[in-house]
């Protein structure tokens, strides 16, 4: 193992986190919280750190995790590390990127900035960026780093449901749907969503045949699901053999797989990017491939 770096992690996390230390060979070690009465955290760090510390952090239900990351980075640095980089697998606050109504807060451009003023490096996968192209354009230059688990998702499907149609619900699915559909060798279409107003939206499924089909419904992330179920729901009526799902970000909320299922859908697959019970792609080496370069 590297005596000059570690993986620090949360205990939530430490199915991912010991896969990712033995894909990299590097020593594991977790960060003690205590919740007091009044909510604030007592943090501990394991000390002391060598140079390089990895630390991962998902920021799915980031507020607290946020707070967390701002006590514990400078903590890091105060034990011994002089390069310090988040492994966020899940990057929140990307939606918002743009002022939709006058004094809205424009969160990616403010999550992104404040998390590179505490790590040298972000490292994320399928950040949700669509007005934008790269985290370059809300970060300092290299200090963002996105990868995309399309092609893992793209290969798992064919496995699955070989010969299978992939289809992004929308257009903002579009890069990842081409992505997955190219590594794997699958044909792909992409819908589109049509407003009727500033609070209705319908969907408007890709004219291709898919009578007799199995469709896949691909995106990069789901937390209520509608989206999915509204396009998974058209497929069936327009003939479609089977519909499944995959995402790299499983956020479903409440009862959205459930209601998934409801509405016809066969399997829902995930990255553990988020851990779920739907996991079934494994972004290990997809994160050690970009970090053997920093350990």
């Amino acid at each position: 193992m590297n005596p000059n770096a570690v993986l620090l992690a949360f205990e939530e996390e430490a199915i991912l986190a010991d896969e990712l230390a033995q894909g990299l060979g590097l020593p594991l070690k977790f960060i003690r919280r205590h919740r007091f009465p009044d909510g604030e955290f007592r943090l501990v760090l394991p000390t002391p750190l060598p140079p390089t510390v990895l630390l991962l952090r998902g920021l799915q239900q980031p507020n607290e995790k946020l707070t967390e990351l701002m006590i514990a980075a400078p903590t890091a640095r105060d034990l011994g590390a002089q390069r310090l980089l988040l492994i966020a697998p899940y990057l929140a606050y990307m939606r918002q990127d743009m002022e939709f109504t006058p004094g809205e807060a424009v969160s990616q451009r403010h999550i992104a900035r404040l998390l590179s003023q505490f790590f040298d490096h972000v490292l994320t996968i399928d950040p949700h960026l669509h007005r934008i192209n790269h985290l370059d354009e809300v970060m300092p230059a290299g200090a963002g780093l996105a990868l995309s688990a399309a092609g893992l998702l793209g290969r798992w499907v064919a496995e699955q449901v070989p010969g299978a149609l992939l289809l992004g619900p929308d257009e903002e699915s579009g890069q990842w749907v081409r992505e997955a559909a190219h590594a794997a060798g699958l044909d792909h279409a992409i819908g589109s969503k049509v407003r009727h107003g500033d609070a209705q939206v319908s969907l408007a499924l890709p004219d291709v045949p898919v009578d007799g089909r199995a469709l896949v419904l691909l995106d990069d992330m789901a937390s209520t699901g509608r989206t999915l179920i509204g396009a998974a729901q058209g497929l069936l009526a327009r003939g479609a053999r089977t519909v499944d799902v995959a995402v790299t970000h499983a956020l479903f909320n409440g009862a959205a797989v459930a209601d998934l299922h409801a509405a016809g859908v066969r399997h829902v697959w995930s990255s553990n990017s988020v851990p779920h019970a739907s996991n079934a792609v494994s972004i290990v080496p997809l994160l050690a491939e970009t970090l053997r370069r920093f350990v």
